[in-house]
């Protein structure tokens, strides 16, 4: 019996409605941000959905799952690699760009970009369209996220001084009660809230609800301290082509070293989509806490650009390498993969 011919989603369901809610979120917060009593209402609420968000995280996250992928130690080695050394050198060099291409306020937001863990969903999702190592790009994403919580809040102590922009110590405060703390008691209560979470994937809108709310008062905060007034389309211009490059380059780079280092197509795959990825989801909400509120709307300013540019590259790519995967088989298949598996 013939199958029906596939149909294609309708335009609107192809749409990313989650960019779209944050585009939203901060063009309404330039043209009406919150003001007077609204103010310390929009701070609190982004301050519960924060902490309950990090729960979620670490409810999500099954450490037992990745402790046993740890035996592919050399692929996770590399990827952490990629995301946690090579992508904040490279944020360290984009100093040399300094003052004469881009501002130390644009700055800090491109080496924000370059400390943060990789992202999860999209990770796989890539990996999978473009027939790669499933199995390692779920434990290394996860890994990502989960160190991601420890390693980035160490990383812009240590790196943001660079910038001019020092770190008030109150913050490592707001960092373990909003961020550590809830993520922790996630994974803690995982026995009885596992099952709970994954029964309703729903509570994926209030992951997403709570980075648009992060948004709004970012870009409210912003606007109160006349960010607009400090950047223009010559800013936004310098964004796109400098991420563009750090991405491209970051792409280069995953591939043809996993290549160098005899990794097969599959992991190859699994290490340039887990590579390459910055976690905009982790991003917002994590700088809200971490940085002066001032200096938040352009610090997400270049992650939120960094994000939409990523999944339009990595799906162009992931369907390319789905379309030639039958002219990968035999290189995959030859003596010497096998210890890479």
């Amino acid at each position: 019996m013939s199958q029906a011919p596939h149909q294609a989603k309708p335009w609107w369901k192809r749409l990313d409605w989650f960019l779209i809610a944050i585009v939203l979120a901060a063009v309404t917060a330039t043209v009406l941000p919150a003001g007077g009593a609204a103010v310390p209402v929009v701070d609190w609420a982004s301050t519960i959905t924060i902490a309950i968000l990090f729960f979620l995280y670490g409810v999500r996250l099954k450490p037992a799952e990745t402790l046993t992928g740890l035996r592919h130690w050399r692929l996770h080695t590399v990827i952490l690699s990629f995301t946690y050394v090579a992508f904040p050198i490279i944020g360290l060099a984009l100093r040399l760009l300094v003052p004469s291409v881009i501002s130390e306020e644009l700055y800090r937001g491109l080496l924000w970009v370059c400390l943060l863990p990789s992202t999860v969903q999209s990770s796989i999702n890539f990996t999978s369209i473009a027939r790669g190592n499933v199995a390692a790009a779920i434990v290394s994403a996860s890994m990502s996220n989960l160190l991601g919580v420890f390693i980035t809040p160490l990383l812009a102590i240590a790196l943001m001084s660079t910038t001019g922009l020092h770190i008030d110590p109150s913050s490592i405060l707001d960092i373990s009660l909003q961020i550590l703390a809830p993520f922790i008691l996630g994974q803690l209560s995982r026995r009885w809230t596992a099952d709970f979470v994954a029964r309703h994937p729903r509570l994926k809108l209030f992951d997403q609800a709570s980075i648009v709310l992060v948004v709004y008062k970012a870009f409210g905060q912003g606007v109160r301290n006349g960010i607009w007034q400090r950047t223009g389309l010559a800013d936004i211009a310098i964004i796109l082509v400098v991420n563009a490059v750090i991405l491209a380059l970051m792409l280069w780079l995953t591939w043809h070293v996993a290549g160098w280092l005899r990794f097969n197509r599959r992991d190859q795959i699994a290490i340039q989509f887990c590579g390459t990825k910055k976690s905009l989801a982790t991003g917002v909400p994590m700088a809200a806490v971490m940085f002066p509120a001032a200096q938040v709307g352009l610090m997400v300013l270049p992650l939120m650009i960094f994000h939409q540019m990523q999944l339009m590259i990595c799906s162009t790519l992931a369907s390319r390498y789905s379309k030639n995967d039958e002219a990968w088989l035999d290189e995959d298949n030859r003596p010497g993969n096998d210890a890479n598996e």
